[in-house]
C-alpha cells in the first residue's frame, strides 16, 4: 500500500489563533502586576497551551481503502476560543479547515485532541449489557449438553430431525432477530431495546424449561433465538457507543469474552445430567434470572449519546456524557459529535440506504468480515473437537469441551489486553494466519501417513492453537470493529445486517457441513478451511482500516464524509 499524507496547520501570527494568543498575554502581565501571578499563571498558562494545540501539525497517513475511498475530502471543525473583558460574556466561532487526502484512505488520523482521563463511570453499564452476551453464550451451550434428555422426556429419541429442529429452531430465530434488532434500536434506543429484547429471552427460556412436547420446545427455542439476535447486535453497539476512546477496544473485547463465559456456564450447568437426567429443564430454567437482571440493569442504565444526540436529545445526551465519562468530558464529546453531524441533516437511514454508492463499500467490508469469521471453520472445530481429542486418548467429552473453552476465554482475555495497544487490523490479521497454520495442521494430520504415529497429539495441538488463535482476533475484533467502521446513520442497522450474515452462514454451515464432509472428507474440508483463512488475511489487509486510537466521530468523517 502506498502511503501519503497531508498537514493541516492552524493560522500562524495572525488570525484568530494570534489574537487569542496576545490576549492571554497581556492578561498575564496585569495579573502579575496585582501580585495574584503565583495564583492565576496556572490557569493562563493552561490556556496558552490549548491556544498552541491549534498552531500543532495534525498528520493524517492514508492507505489503500479502494476506489470507494479515492481523493475523500473531509471537513474537520475546530472551536476558536476568543478572550475578552471581565464584563463580557465568553463567545465561541468555528473555524473550519478543508483537508484534501492524497492518498486512498485515511489508515493512521491522529486524533488533535490527546485522550482525556474518564472519571465517569461506564464499567456498571458494560457489565448490565453483558449479560446479553452471556445468555447469548449459554443459550448456544446450554442444548448441547440437554439435547440427549429432553429428547427422551420429550419422545423424540429416535426422531433425529426434531432434534434438529430444537437446535437450529435458535439460529433461525437468531437470523430474524438480529435484523430486526437495528430498527428498534434506531427507533426505541439502545437501552429500550435492551429492556424489550428480554421478554423473547424470559419467555422462551420459561417454554423451554416447562415444555411438555416438541412444539412448545421449539417455539420456546426459537423466542430465544430472537432474543439472542437482537442483543449480538446491540451488545457490541451499545458498549462501542458509550465507550471513552482511549479503552473502547478493551471494553468491545469484553462482549466475546461473555459469550465464552456463558458457554462455559452451560457446560457447568451440564454436570448434574448424569445423576439427574430431568435437570435439563433448571438448565433452561435459570436463563430468566440473567434476562430479567439485564432488563431491571437497563432501566437504570443512560442511553448511548450518540443516539441522543442524533434525535436531537441535546440535553439528555449532556446527561448520559457526564454519567458515563464525568463532567469534565462533557463540552469536548459534544463538540466532536457537533463536528460528525455539522452540514449534515439527513433523515434515518433506511435498509436501502446501506447499499447506496456512499455506504455500500463500508457495509461490504463489515458483512465480509463476519462470512470469513464463520467459513474459516470455527463452528465445525469445535464440532468435531471431541472426537479430536477422543483419538489422543481424551475420553472425557467434559474434558474436551473444557480444554476448548478454556483455550477460547485465555485468548480472549490476551486480546482484551492488546485491542488498545497493537489494533484491531493487526490482531485480526495474525488471528486469521494462526487459524490457516492450524488448519492446514489439522488436514495433515489426518492425511499424512508419516505423521500417523503423532496424528492425535497433532489433532489435539491443531485444534487448541486454532480456537486460541480465533480467540484472539477473528472471535473478538468483528462485533468491536463493525460499530466502529459504521457512520451513526447507519450504525445499528448496518450491525444488524452484518450479524444477519452471522447467523445465515451459521445456520448454512450447520446445515450442511455433515454432508459435505461425507462427500469430501474431513481433511479435505480443513484444508478448504485453511484457505478462506488466508483469503481473510487478503482480503483485511486490502479493504479494513485502523481504528485503535480513533473516535467514532473522526472515523466517521474519514469514511462516510457528509454529502
Amino acid at each position: 500500500m502506498q502511503g501519503s499524507a497531508a498537514a493541516i496547520r492552524g493560522s500562524g501570527g495572525g488570525g484568530g489563533v494570534g489574537v487569542v494568543g496576545s490576549e492571554f498575554h497581556n492578561r498575564r502581565r496585569v495579573l502579575s502586576r496585582i501580585g495574584q501571578f503565583s495564583i492565576r499563571s496556572l490557569n493562563v498558562k493552561s490556556r496558552c497551551i490549548s491556544c498552541k494545540n491549534y498552531n500543532s501539525e495534525l498528520r493524517l497517513d492514508s492507505n489503500d481503502m479502494g476506489a470507494g475511498l479515492a481523493g475523500a475530502r473531509m471537513r474537520v471543525e475546530t472551536m476558536v476560543g476568543s478572550s475578552s473583558s471581565s464584563s463580557s460574556a465568553a463567545a465561541a466561532r468555528a473555524r473550519f479547515v478543508r483537508a484534501q487526502a492524497s492518498g486512498d484512505d485515511l489508515e493512521q488520523l491522529t486524533s488533535s485532541k490527546p485522550p482525556g482521563q474518564s472519571s465517569g463511570s461506564v464499567f456498571p453499564y458494560v457489565a448490565v449489557a453483558c449479560l446479553g452476551a452471556i445468555l447469548f453464550g449459554y443459550h448456544l451451550g446450554v442444548v448441547n449438553g440437554a439435547l440427549e434428555y429432553l429428547a427422551k422426556d420429550l419422545g423424540i429419541a429416535e426422531n433425529t430431525v426434531l432434534q434438529g429442529w430444537v437446535v437450529s429452531a435458535t439460529l433461525a430465530g437468531a437470523t430474524v432477530g438480529s435484523f430486526t434488532g437495528g430498527t428498534l434500536a434506531d427507533k426505541l434506543g439502545r437501552t429500550k431495546t435492551f429492556m424489550l429484547d428480554a421478554i423473547p429471552l424470559a419467555l422462551g427460556s420459561f417454554l423451554s424449561a416447562t415444555a411438555q412436547s416438541v412444539n412448545s420446545m421449539i417455539i420456546g427455542r426459537l423466542l430465544v433465538g430472537i432474543g439472542v439476535g437482537v442483543s449480538s447486535a446491540l451488545v457490541p453497539l451499545y458498549i462501542s457507543e458509550i465507550s471513552p476512546t482511549e479503552i473502547r477496544g478493551t471494553l468491545g473485547t469484553v462482549n466475546q469474552l461473555f459469550i465464552c463465559i456463558g458457554i462455559l456456564v452451560a457446560l457447568v450447568a451440564g454436570l448434574p445430567l448424569a445423576a439427574n437426567p430431568s435437570w435439563w429443564r433448571t438448565m433452561f430454567g435459570i436463563a430468566i434470572v440473567p434476562a430479567i437482571l439485564m432488563a431491571l440493569g437497563m432501566a437504570f442504565s443512560p442511553d448511548s449519546p450518540r443516539w441522543l444526540f442524533q434525535q436531537g436529545k441535546y440535553s439528555q445526551a449532556e446527561t448520559a456524557i457526564r454519567k458515563l465519562w464525568g463532567k469534565e468530558r462533557v463540552a469536548e464529546v459534544m463538540q466532536d459529535l457537533k463536528a460528525s453531524s455539522q452540514g449534515s441533516n439527513e433523515a434515518e437511514a433506511g435498509w436501502l440506504d446501506l447499499f447506496s454508492s456512499r455506504y455500500r463499500k463500508v457495509v461490504s467490508v463489515g458483512a465480509a468480515i463476519f462470512l470469513f469469521q464463520q467459513f474459516a471453520g470455527i463452528n465445525a472445530v469445535v464440532y468435531y473437537s471431541t472426537s479430536v481429542f477422543r483419538s489422543a486418548g481424551i475420553e472425557s467429552d467434559v474434558a474436551a469441551s473444557a480444554l476448548v473453552g478454556a483455550a477460547n476465554v485465555f485468548g480472549t482475555l490476551v486480546a482484551s489486553t492488546l485491542m488498545d495497544k497493537k489494533g484491531r487490523k493487526s490482531l485480526i490479521m495474525t488471528s486469521f494466519s494462526g487459524m490457516a497454520v492450524s488448519m492446514l495442521l489439522l488436514s495433515l494430520s489426518f492425511t499424512w501417513k508419516v505423521l500417523a504415529p503423532y496424528a492425535g497429539a497433532l489433532a489435539v495441538l491443531g485444534t487448541v492453537l486454532y480456537v486460541l488463535s480465533f480467540s484472539l482476533g477473528a472471535g473478538p475484533v468483528p462485533a468491536l470493529l463493525l460499530p466502529e467502521i459504521f457512520a451513526s446513520r447507519i450504525r445499528a442497522k448496518a450491525v444488524s445486517l452484518s450479524l444477519g450474515v452471522h447467523w445465515v452462514s451459521n445456520f448454512t454451515i450447520g446445515l450442511y457441513f455433515l454432508s459435505v464432509v461425507n462427500k469430501f472428507g474431513i481433511s479435505t474440508v480443513y484444508l478448504g478451511f485453511s484457505v478462506f483463512c488466508v483469503l481473510a488475511v487478503i482480503y483485511i489487509a486490502s479493504n479494513v482500516i485502523e481504528t485503535k486510537g480513533r473516535s467514532l466521530e473522526e472515523i466517521e468523517l474519514a469514511l462516510s464524509p457528509a454529502v
